[in-house]
């Protein structure tokens, strides 16, 4: 031990003893610059922590241009991704590995402003030698952790330091506001983006026949509720599509609006079961129809289409396959999936991906016969088949289950054909 650590403040002390039980050794080590240019250029763009870096850099802009002065910006890892400030103290701090991309955690970094403030989640003041590593002896570093307002977890942390003859007590407090205000910003975007979310998605939940549904955030945030209180504030187990049970035992249905949500729910009738399965009925008409949840939807050629080829193959397709099987060599996968895209807006949760398939309790008329007739069940066929499947349908892979359909009915009974 090279110092007396009895005499230093107790979190700072606490700090050392985890740094030393890591085995960290002050003077022989630096922090890892772990991400390279191109990735911090990346981080920089897609961390949330972005959003707020403007915020950040307002509040503390005079500070951090002020002789011997340097502002930091991380993440909850403790990885500088933002260093302003004056150049000759920016050139020293590169000395110490204080530079975009390096680690400043205290698992890397042993006591230090930025990795002690996220360790102990509260704005922290680590000043001179009470820095673990002796590169950073210098300086004082004054930093504060930046909070998610919503779920209070730490997404990064802001820092001010400069050399330790230019320490002002007032850094701690800026910072600590500095802090208070990026999170103030962040609670603002959520709740514009909740706004957004309610005016896009609010009406298309409202429309289905239920008198219990809910909109949720991406990250299963209440958003709206009718009637109010039917759920908790937030959604009590992990999001995924389906049906689900709630620890109260009552059973919903929680759908995908968009790739990374948000969500619908959707109570289920107390009575549900198979009899109140989906079907669909596409034999002798020209457009299929399908019932579901209590609605009956005419669908278009193009999505009737679709929903036989998917029925027909309960495995799933990809979009290449179902743009050939739709439109033959010159299909197309992008015009495919804006018509999947609206499909789903019907069949919700039912309708999946890699690969499209649909939820195979749906029942449909002529998977039904074909089955039954495959296994000698013919019964009353001429009740079970009004007319060929889609029968204006030029789509090849529909075509071509028409025509089997058809070859296989005049083999049992050649008058139906």
């Amino acid at each position: 031990m090279t110092k007396q650590t009895h005499l230093m403040r107790a979190d700072v002390r606490a700090s050392w003893d985890r740094a030393q039980r890591r085995g960290l050794h002050p003077d022989r080590h630096l922090p890892d610059v772990g991400l390279n240019g191109d990735e911090v250029r990346t981080w920089r763009r897609d961390h949330r922590m972005a959003s707020v870096w403007p915020v950040l850099f307002a509040s503390l802009e005079s500070a951090a241009f002020e002789p011997g002065h340097v502002l930091f910006g991380g993440d909850a890892d403790g990885h500088l991704l933002w260093v302003q400030g004056d150049a000759a103290a920016r050139r020293g701090a590169e000395r110490a590995n204080l530079v975009p991309g390096a680690r400043w955690h205290e698992a890397e970094a042993g006591t230090n402003g930025v990795g002690t403030a996220l360790t102990l989640g509260r704005a922290f003041q680590v000043r001179g030698t009470e820095h673990y590593l002796s590169v950073a002896a210098d300086f004082t570093c004054s930093a504060a952790p930046i909070r998610d307002p919503v779920s209070g977890a730490v997404i990064g942390v802001v820092d001010v330091t400069c050399k330790l003859r230019n320490t002002s007590p007032l850094a701690l407090p800026l910072v600590a506001t500095a802090a208070r205000l990026a999170e103030a910003h962040l609670r603002e975007l959520t709740r514009q983006r909740d706004a957004e979310i309610r005016t896009r998605y609010l009406d298309r939940i409202l429309s289905r026949v239920g008198d219990h549904c809910a909109l949720l955030s991406h990250e299963g945030r209440l958003l709206h509720a009718s009637p109010p209180g039917w759920l908790p504030a937030i959604w009590p187990a992990p999001l995924s599509e389906g049906e689900t049970e709630l620890p109260d035992g009552r059973r919903v249905v929680l759908e995908r609006l968009a790739p990374g949500g948000p969500f619908s729910v959707y109570a289920l009738p107390k009575r549900y079961s198979g009899e109140q399965a989906p079907r669909v009925s596409a034999l002798g008409r020209h457009r299929a129809v399908l019932w579901m949840d209590g609605v009956v939807h005419d669908l278009s050629l193009r999505h009737s289409e679709l929903v036989v080829l998917l029925l027909a193959n309960p495995d799933g397709l990809t979009a290449a396959v179902l743009a050939e099987e739709l439109y033959g060599n010159n299909g197309k996968t992008v015009t495919v999936r804006a018509e999947l895209t609206r499909l789903r807006r019907i069949f919700g949760y039912r309708l999946s991906s890699d690969p499209y398939r649909l939820d195979s309790r749906i029942r449909a008329d002529f998977r039904q016969l074909e089955a039954d007739v495959a296994q000698g069940v013919v019964g009353d066929l001429h009740g079970r088949y009004p007319g060929p499947l889609l029968p204006g349908s030029k789509a090849p892979g529909v075509r071509r289950i028409r025509e089997r359909l058809h070859h296989l009915l005049a083999s049992v009974h050649p008058s139906m054909t």
